[in-house]
């Protein structure tokens, strides 16, 4: 019998300077650096999240959002490249566009980005790498890391853990009760103009 996934909620804000609450976060414990490049994949018409890392096509949606703001984020799609026609369909429909009539039976990441994506007027690739310094805190996952899309710079902080209660306890321990809680995507579509 398969391992059940218990959903987490996720607390996360993004500003040009986080240095000082970074390093109070990195303060709580002894931290994990890992990096990773990805490119994500945004649509004017859909806010899941859409990325491409390590050759897969990888996507999760929002399942829910409670009083505090916190939100909680299920994987619906995790597709090697190249893609096959049928999972493409399924792709443009969770980014909420037209499937084209002329589709290819298979499609390398490369062809994706470039025939499918960067002509479309809906449709932005985003070259997103990160740094991120990832403990445990309270019994929460916490991060800090360095961010990249397209070359602009932000620094992001992340609280998760099944019980958003304890998430929250945790962003007031820490004291960023005060920052903008914000996502990936919504970060992303403001710095490219798509928001």
């Amino acid at each position: 019998m398969g391992s059940v996934i218990i959903p987490r909620w996720e607390w996360r804000t993004f500003a040009e300077d986080l240095d000082a609450e970074g390093a109070k976060v990195l303060s709580c414990g002894e931290a994990k650096l890992r990096e990773s490049k990805e490119v994500y994949v945004l649509s004017r018409r859909s806010d899941e999240n859409t990325k491409i890392r390590d050759g897969l096509m990888d996507v999760k949606s929002l399942q829910a959002v409670n009083d505090d703001g916190l939100e909680q984020w299920r994987p619906i799609m995790k597709e090697q490249f190249p893609l096959t026609r049928e999972n493409l369909v399924k792709l443009l429909g969770i980014l909420r566009v037209a499937v084209p009539s002329d589709l290819k039976q298979l499609y390398t990441c490369d062809e994706f980005i470039e025939e499918m994506v960067k002509p479309h007027p809906d449709l932005a690739a985003v070259n997103v790498s990160k740094r991120r310094h990832g403990l445990t805190i309270n019994g929460c996952t916490a991060e800090f890391a360095t961010t990249e899309f397209n070359f602009i710079h932000l620094q992001t902080i992340c609280i998760e853990h099944q019980d958003p209660a304890l998430v929250m306890e945790t962003v007031r321990r820490l004291g960023l009760e005060s920052f903008e809680n914000i996502n990936y995507i919504t970060a992303m579509k403001r710095v490219v103009g798509m928001d």
